[in-house]
C-alpha cells in the first residue's frame, strides 16, 4: 500500500434497506461479502459485489444466484454503491421518470419503474409538467420524505388536490424524481414549510425532518405568495430592525413543531400556488434554526433555553448565557450499499434482506 493511501473494514447487518458507511475518508473501491446469502444459497442472492468510482455512482457488478441456484454475475446500475461527503456537497442518486403523481392529499407518485427507495428517504422533483401550463411543477425543488407504497409508488405528506393542480399522466417527458443521498448537510437545518396552523401558539409542518428540539430559537421566512407573512423575522413593526424570533415549545414529529407564536388572526398559509407563479420564480417558505452560540454549550438547567458561553483557553467566548447555537457542520462522509436490483434480476437486492450479515472493505489511493 502507497504511502498516503486508507483503508477500512467492517461490518453491519442488513435491514434490507440502503445502508450508509461512515468513513473518514471518500473510497475509490468498495466490496462486501454477504456471509448470510453466500452460506445459504438461494434464487436471487447477492454474495458479493464489488465498486470502482471509475463505474459511475449507484453501479455495482457482483455474483448473482439463480434459480438452480447457480452462481452467476450480474450488475447494478441503479441504487447500487455510491459515496458521498456531506457537508461538502449535495450528491443525488440516479434520475427516475415518474409515470404519474395523483391529484390528492397525501399526493401519490408512481415511477415508471422500480424506485429502490425506503420510508423516510428524502427526494427532489423535477420537471414535473404535464404540459407548458399545466401539472405540478409546485413540488420541484422541495425536498420530501417519503413513504413507500409499492416498489414503483411512494407517498409524500403534501395537498395536491387543489385548483392550481393538475394531475400527471402517462409518463410526461422530462419528469423524474431523484434521492437526495445524505440530506442533511446542516444540524439543525433550514426546513420548507408545507403547513402553518394558526392560533395562540403557532403549529409549523415541513416537508422533511427538521431537527430541531425543544428550545431551539428559530424564525420564520414566508415570501407574501405563501401568506402567513406576519410570522416573519423582518420586518418587525414593534422594534424595527430587531428580528422576531420564536422558540420551540414542542416538538410534536419528526416533521412538526409547536412554536411560541401567537397568530391568531394572521393571514392563512396557503400552497394552492400556480404553474404562473412557478415560472415567475417562485420561492419557498422556510423555517430556520438561529442562536448566538454556535460551538456548543451545556444547558445550565434541565429545561432551560439558555447555554452558558463556551471557554476557550479559559476565556469567554461571549459576555454571558446565550440561545443554543444554530447551525453544526454536517462532516460525516463514506459510502451507502444502495437497495437496487441487478438488471437481469428484479428481484434481487444488492444490500441483501433483512437479517443478512455483511463484511466490507473500503479502499482510498493515493495513486490511481
Amino acid at each position: 500500500m502507497a504511502e498516503y493511501s486508507r483503508s477500512a473494514r467492517g461490518t453491519f447487518t442488513s435491514t434490507g434497506a440502503a445502508q450508509a458507511v461512515y468513513l473518514p475518508f471518500q473510497p475509490q473501491v468498495v466490496s462486501f461479502k454477504n456471509y448470510t446469502a453466500a452460506k445459504t444459497p438461494a434464487n436471487h442472492g447477492i454474495p458479493s459485489a464489488y465498486w470502482d468510482v471509475d463505474m459511475g455512482q449507484g453501479f455495482a457488478v457482483c455474483d448473482l444466484f439463480n434459480a438452480t441456484p447457480v452462481l452467476t454475475t450480474g450488475a447494478v446500475e441503479t441504487n447500487g454503491i455510491s459515496t458521498f461527503s456531506a457537508g461538502l456537497l449535495f450528491q443525488y442518486g440516479s434520475q427516475i421518470a415518474i409515470s404519474g403523481i395523483t391529484k390528492a392529499s397525501p399526493a401519490v407518485v408512481t415511477t415508471g419503474s422500480a424506485h429502490g427507495y425506503s420510508t423516510g428517504d428524502v427526494v427532489i422533483f423535477e420537471g414535473l409538467y404535464q404540459s407548458s401550463t399545466t401539472g405540478m411543477p409546485q413540488l420541484c425543488g422541495i425536498p420530501f420524505v417519503i413513504t413507500v407504497t409499492g416498489s414503483t409508488t411512494f407517498s409524500i405528506a403534501y395537498n395536491t388536490n387543489q385548483s392550481s393542480y393538475t394531475a400527471l399522466s402517462a409518463s410526461p417527458s422530462g419528469a423524474y424524481v431523484k434521492k437526495v443521498l445524505y440530506p442533511f448537510l446542516y444540524a439543525p437545518g433550514a426546513s420548507v414549510i408545507t403547513a402553518i396552523g394558526t392560533g395562540t401558539t403557532t403549529t409549523v409542518t415541513t416537508s422533511c425532518p427538521h431537527n430541531f428540539v425543544l428550545g431551539q430559537q428559530v424564525c420564520v421566512h414566508v415570501p407574501t405568495a405563501w401568506g402567513t407573512t406576519q410570522l416573519n423575522s423582518l420586518p418587525n413593526n414593534t422594534i424595527p430592525g430587531q428580528p422576531t424570533y420564536y422558540y420551540v415549545t414542542t416538538v410534536n414529529s419528526s416533521t412538526q413543531v409547536t412554536i411560541s407564536a401567537n397568530s391568531t388572526g394572521y393571514t392563512a398559509f396557503a400552497t394552492n400556488q400556480t404553474v404562473a407563479q412557478v415560472n415567475a420564480g417562485l420561492t419557498f417558505a422556510q423555517i430556520c434554526a438561529v442562536g448566538d452560540v454556535n460551538t456548543g454549550g451545556v444547558q445550565i438547567s434541565a429545561g432551560s433555553v439558555l447555554y452558558p458561553p463556551p471557554v476557550v483557553n479559559g476565556v469567554n467566548t461571549i459576555g454571558g448565557p446565550a440561545i443554543q447555537g444554530s447551525f453544526v457542520n454536517n462532516t460525516r462522509q463514506g459510502f451507502i450499499i444502495g437497495a437496487g436490483a441487478t438488471t437481469g434480476d428484479a428481484s434481487s437486492v444488492l444490500v441483501g434482506a433483512t437479517s443478512d450479515v455483511i463484511y466490507w472493505e473500503a479502499f482510498l489511493y493515493d495513486y490511481s
